[in-house]
């Protein structure tokens, strides 16, 4: 007997797996009876196995030695995915601990259903990078070679707003024109689609790269990394004048992805001499201790919970940043987090409009826009479409697992 092909939504902030039975979806509790699994990982230092997920989490938060790493999907066709570094005293390279994230993923799936998977069908951003075509073949090709690794015989993919149109298909009337809106963790994707009987049609898919870390790293460099020494000054070792302060250690200490990657003896020096020549000395000694002491990880939680508390309005939300320095801290309001994400919004507006441009509709053909994904939680995505298709009704569906059930009743045929 043929085994199901096991649907896998494999994103940037959290992952999930599903199957269709004749009940509807079963979503696999893949993580401590979740239905959706953090996409993160943990190596600890004593070389012990690798921890996923919310235990990664854990044991970072804990205090364990070892080396934390999330939004592994955003290396996927770019030369970094190859690339091997020393990690916790294993050469690895972060395809690799992908397969190995997604081969596990696979066993808990198969230990929870007893069932063997060997077909999966996953599904993927729109573009994985913008205005790229060699470098979104690239990713597919990445990822695809990751699941084959993972233990996979073959993996189909699905553009991810596609995949949630299939799961929201009777959340409007037969033959309505609708937009999903689908923000995630690294890409934010979009479908317009027209509800019929069956499957939706897809008029027009379109996507950018950006998504919830990208909102984190906007609000960091705002609100957490002038603490650090960004926008200061340093004096010229000869002459007189003074120089600014580079931008690129605090670019990459601002992105999920590469912040295991900051923690080396160059960078450590680069940001030692930063710290004497500076004006500031003292802010940017905070990022010699962020580095001598491997607080990367923390700083960017802090972040992500003082964006999440911004977002919900009232008083704001706060960056707690005493594990730094004590009584550190960065309030964000409302006003302040509108600021930060100023582009962050014109962006998303561009290109939920170009996606009604390619579908060859009006704004005002639009009956319904329904928002997946766990970005579409910030109040900028609810406020910009509304303003892109005032006449449209704006619904929310399930958030982190709309996605993965589209893929399961496409993978079911």
């Amino acid at each position: 007997m043929p085994t199901q092909t096991l649907a896998i939504d494999f994103g940037t902030s959290n992952s999930a797996a599903a199957l269709a039975t004749a009940q509807g979806v079963f979503r696999i509790p893949i993580e401590r009876g979740n239905e959706t699994l953090p996409t993160a990982v943990f190596f600890p230092e004593d070389k012990g196995a690798m921890r996923l997920g919310t235990s990664a989490a854990e044991a970072l938060i804990g205090g364990e030695e070892g080396r934390y790493m999330r939004a592994l999907k955003s290396v996927l066709g770019l030369p970094l995915l190859h690339e091997t570094r020393l990690i916790c005293g294993h050469r690895r390279a972060l395809s690799g601990i992908i397969a190995d994230f997604l081969s596990e993923l696979r066993q808990r799936a198969e230990a929870v259903t007893g069932q063997r998977f060997v077909r999966a069908l996953s599904g993927r951003p729109v573009h994985f990078h913008t205005a790229d075509p060699d470098k979104d073949t690239q990713a597919e090709a990445d990822l695809r070679a990751c699941y084959h690794a993972a233990g996979f015989d073959s993996v189909d993919f699905l553009p991810e707003p596609e995949a949630a149109a299939i799961a929201c298909q009777g959340m409007g009337a037969e033959g309505q024109i609708g937009l999903i809106v689908d923000i995630g963790g690294g890409t934010s994707d979009f479908s317009v689609f027209r509800t019929g009987a069956g499957r939706p049609e897809i008029l027009a898919s379109h996507g950018i790269r950006l998504g919830g870390t990208d909102f984190d790293h906007a609000v960091s460099m705002t609100h957490a990394m002038p603490h650090l020494g960004l926008g200061g000054q340093l004096r010229r070792q000869m002459g007189a004048g003074l120089l600014p302060v580079p931008r690129a250690p605090y670019v990459d200490l601002a992105t999920w992805a590469k912040i295991p990657f900051l923690y080396t003896p160059e960078t450590r020096r680069m940001v030692d001499d930063m710290a004497r020549l500076a004006v500031e000395r003292e802010r940017i000694a905070r990022f010699s201790e962020v580095l001598e002491m491997e607080l990367g990880h923390e700083l960017a939680f802090a972040v992500e919970r003082g964006k999440i508390a911004a977002n919900s309005g009232g008083a704001g939300g706060r960056i707690d940043m005493r594990f730094i320095t004590p009584g550190l801290a960065e309030e964000v309001t409302p006003d302040s987090l509108d600021t930060a994400l100023s582009e962050t919004r014109a962006a998303l507006r561009a290109a939920a409009a170009e996606t009604l441009v390619l579908a060859g509709v009006g704004p005002e053909e639009i009956g319904r826009i329904i928002l997946v994904g766990g970005s579409s939680l910030m109040r900028i995505v609810s406020e910009e479409a509304r303003a892109l298709c005032p006449g449209a009704e704006v619904l929310r569906s399930e958030a982190f697992t709309a996605v993965v059930d589209g893929l399961a009743l496409a993978a079911r045929g």
